[in-house]
Order: structure tokens, then C-alpha cells, then sequence
């Protein structure tokens, strides 16, 4: 017996030898041999076994480049940053005289050390702008150290991008806009004079490129993941029970709200994106609203939605779209879609219950400091249905929370726009419907989750 315990114990033990991903060291401690400085002046210097970058005025970001470019790969290093400092490490990055005449761009993993606290976050530099701010994964932003030296894990495999910091998760997208290119170090453009000479500093840098599949991290939800690809779902979301409601390139799976057939004016599908045109601002007289073919009782409901300069639309559910057969919106509960500040609909109604991600004409949509938007990009509007219990969420933060089938929900009603409408609100399933309100407005990125 105890023989065959030992057997067994040696046996895990080799395995757990045999198991150890294969690194490749990027810095020998002693010299830059294999890197190359690009787009700015700052300095790079060794300092007792790491590269310490310093910066500088009067220079755009600096970037401490590998000379060679690195695809599907584990990265592991370790950094401290000073105070007031932001700084980062680029992967699969590039520098091409075509884009930019040269400018550094490509995936950054941020150093952050500001009350934002955003360190482990993934930023497109040069290119889309943030991939996922920690605003995503608010737990996560506890886990850098001030003034300290703090682990660094980065997993690039295939479309799979995840960030640790300390051991803790922070990061996590698919993506495919590159798949290989350099690592880099980077030391950021300061404007103000009381931050020149501060420094940050890494060292243990260390690549592994062989086995990554094997050696990468089980996929958790440590780490909410963020899909970046228009109109994907990615193997996580797939496992989750996450569905395309609109596959991007066709009319497939929605109609004319009072169309057996898709609309043949009025929306068009350009690049993954699918517009309601501008017609003069009148509700449903163009095109008409859109609606699903499917209806739906318990759900989660993620649209990506762009407006322009006073443009009014809607997500609608538990749409009936037989109910209204006469002129304008079909008749359902409403997230709106409101440029607030240039639309009138914005100060009519009871205490803003018209403005943007309100449930429209009957609560406010709250404006706590953690409310965001975005003017000139895209956002996300998810709406979670569970039996009676809505919730409306803007861009990762909780805006609305109502029940329906209850007094005060009906009391809501009775003082609204929709009083005259039987059982308002209540359907135990409808269709989900983007409206037409003859402004322009663009969509993508439409996924339903249903419930239990």
C-alpha cells in the first residue's frame, strides 16, 4: 500500500513538472538587447534588475518595443508605478507607417494608479478607445498596490483576451481586430510639470508561446466577460444561453409591426449595422416599428444603440402588435432612446419619465452619479425580465426597477399616455420591437438570454 501511495505521489508530482507552462525571458536584467524605442523621447534605463521608464515633457507616449511580435501567448511580469503616473504594456501592438505615419496601436494592458483605479483594464491605444474599463468588474479594482510591486498575468489565446492583477481577475474580451503583434512598455505624455522625473518600472518579464491552449486559465466568470465583435456570440456567452436576435446581415426574425414582412422602406443594413432612417420625426409613419417574429416572457435583452442630434426611438416589449392598428407606435412597456438635450419630449411627462432609459411615460430613469452616456458612440441598453420584476440598465448600471401586475404599477399606468390601453404592461409575453420615430438611429449588437 505504501508503495503504491509513493508511486502515486511521484507520479503527480512529475506531472505537475511536466504541467508548467515553458517561459521564454523578454529582459535579461542587464541591458535592452531585443527591444526598441518608438514615438517618443522618455527615458528607459536599467536599475537593479528592471527597466525603469521616466518620464518626460514635451513628448507623445513613449513606447519601449519587442522587436518581435508575439500572437497567442501567456505574458507575466511585475510593475510598481508611481503616483500620478498612468502608464501601460501594449500586446499584439503595431507600428506601421500607414497607420498614423507610425503611431503605436493595438491592445494596452492599463497601469492606473489614480482613484479611477482602472489598473488590469484593457485599452485599444490609438485605435477604439476602452475595451473594458473597470467599471465592468468594480471588485477587481482593489486588487493594485500602491507603491508596491504587483503581479501581472495576461492571456492572449486565439479571441480570448484576460487580464490578472495580484492573482485577481480584472479583464476580460473577444476580440479578433489583431491577432499578433509586439509587447511594449510605455511611458505616457505628461502636461503638467510636477510629474516629470516620475518613473515606473517592471521586471520577471516573461513570455510563454509553446502549449498556450494547455496552459491558459479554466474560462470563469471571475471576470464578466465584454464581447468586442459586432454581432457574435462567443463560445462563453453560448454556454450561457446567450442567442443572436438579429444575425447582422439579414431581416431574419423580425417583420413589420403591422407587416407579415420586413419593411421595404425606411431601415436599412450597412457594415453590421442596421438603421431607421431620418423621415421628419413623426412616429411610425415611414418604415414603421420592427418587431420580432418570436414573443418572449422572461428575459435578458442587450441592444447596442447610437442616436443622432435630437433623435427619438424606442426598445419596446411585451409588444402587442395587434393592439394599435391606427396611427403611430405599436404598444408596449419602453426603454427610451432620447437625445435629452436636444429633444422636446425630454421635459414633457411627469418628472423626466421621458427621458433616456426611463420606462417611458411612466418612471424616470434614475441619474445618479454613476449614470453615463455616450453622445456620439454607441451604448448598451439591457432589459432583464423576470415574471413581474424589469429592470433597465444602461451602459452596466442599473437605471429603472419596477414590478408589474401590481396596484402601484397600474396606478402608473392609469395616469399615463397608455390608460385607455386594456392590461397595459401586464401581457405575460409579447414581442420586442425598435421603433421608428423618423429620426436616425442605428442598432447592433441584439442578444436575448431567455430565462426560466
Amino acid at each position: 500500500m505504501k508503495k503504491n501511495i509513493l508511486l502515486i505521489a511521484l507520479f503527480l508530482f512529475a506531472g505537475s513538472l511536466f504541467s508548467q507552462e515553458k517561459w521564454e525571458p523578454l529582459f535579461n536584467g542587464k541591458n535592452l538587447k531585443g527591444w526598441q524605442k518608438l514615438n517618443g523621447k522618455a527615458e528607459y534605463k536599467i536599475v537593479d534588475g528592471a527597466i525603469v521608464g521616466i518620464s518626460r515633457m514635451d513628448t507623445p507616449n513613449t513606447f519601449l518595443a519587442t522587436q518581435k511580435d508575439y500572437g497567442d501567448f501567456i505574458l507575466e511580469f511585475d510593475f510598481k508605478v508611481d503616483d500620478g503616473l498612468n502608464s501601460g504594456v501594449q500586446f499584439r501592438s503595431q507600428s506601421l507607417k500607414e497607420y498614423q505615419n507610425g503611431r503605436v496601436h493595438g491592445y494596452q494592458f492599463e497601469i492606473d494608479p489614480s482613484a479611477r483605479a482602472w489598473t488590469g483594464g484593457i485599452y485599444d491605444e490609438a485605435r477604439r478607445g476602452w475595451l473594458y474599463p473597470m467599471t465592468k468588474n468594480i471588485p477587481a479594482q482593489k486588487a493594485f498596490k500602491s507603491n508596491e510591486w504587483n503581479k501581472v498575468r495576461i492571456e492572449a489565446v486565439g479571441n480570448s483576451i484576460r487580464t490578472w492583477v495580484n492573482g485577481i481577475a480584472c479583464a476580460n474580451i473577444w476580440d479578433d481586430a489583431t491577432l499578433s503583434g509586439f509587447i511594449a512598455l510605455q511611458v505616457h505624455s505628461i502636461g503638467n510639470k510636477d510629474l516629470v522625473g516620475k518613473t515606473v518600472s517592471w521586471k520577471n518579464i516573461q513570455i510563454c508561446t509553446t502549449d498556450v491552449e494547455k496552459y491558459k486559465t479554466p474560462s470563469t466568470n471571475d471576470a464578466p466577460e465584454i464581447n468586442s465583435i459586432v454581432n457574435t456570440i462567443s463560445p462563453l456567452e453560448a454556454k450561457d444561453g446567450w442567442k443572436l436576435l438579429w444575425d447582422g446581415k439579414t431581416t431574419e426574425g423580425w417583420r413589420g409591426a403591422r407587416l407579415s414582412t420586413f419593411p421595404d422602406k425606411g431601415w436599412s443594413i450597412t457594415d453590421g449595422v442596421l438603421k431607421v432612417h431620418k423621415s421628419g420625426g413623426a412616429e411610425s409613419s415611414n418604415g414603421g416599428d420592427i418587431v420580432t417574429t418570436k414573443k418572449y416572457k422572461n428575459f435578458m435583452l442587450k441592444v447596442d444603440f447610437k442616436i443622432t442630434k435630437g433623435a427619438n426611438s424606442g426598445i419596446k416589449y411585451f409588444v402587442d402588435s395587434e393592439m394599435n392598428k391606427g396611427e403611430g407606435s405599436a404598444i408596449g412597456c419602453e426603454f427610451q432612446i432620447l437625445d435629452d438635450e436636444n429633444h422636446p419630449d425630454a421635459k414633457l411627462g411627469v418628472k423626466g419619465n421621458r427621458t433616456l432609459g426611463s420606462l417611458y411615460d411612466l418612471i424616470p430613469s434614475d441619474r445618479s452619479e454613476n449614470f453615463n452616456f455616450d453622445k456620439n458612440g454607441f451604448n448598451t441598453a439591457l432589459v432583464i425580465v423576470r415574471g413581474n420584476k424589469v429592470e433597465h440598465w444602461l451602459n452596466g448600471v442599473k437605471i429603472v426597477e419596477y414590478e408589474r401586475n401590481t396596484q402601484m404599477f397600474n396606478a402608473l399606468v392609469a395616469y399615463s399616455k397608455y390608460k385607455n390601453w386594456p392590461d397595459f404592461g401586464n401581457l405575460a409575453e409579447g414581442n420586442i420591437l425598435l421603433q421608428d420615430h423618423g429620426d436616425e438611429v442605428f442598432f447592433k449588437n441584439i442578444k436575448i438570454k431567455e430565462l426560466k
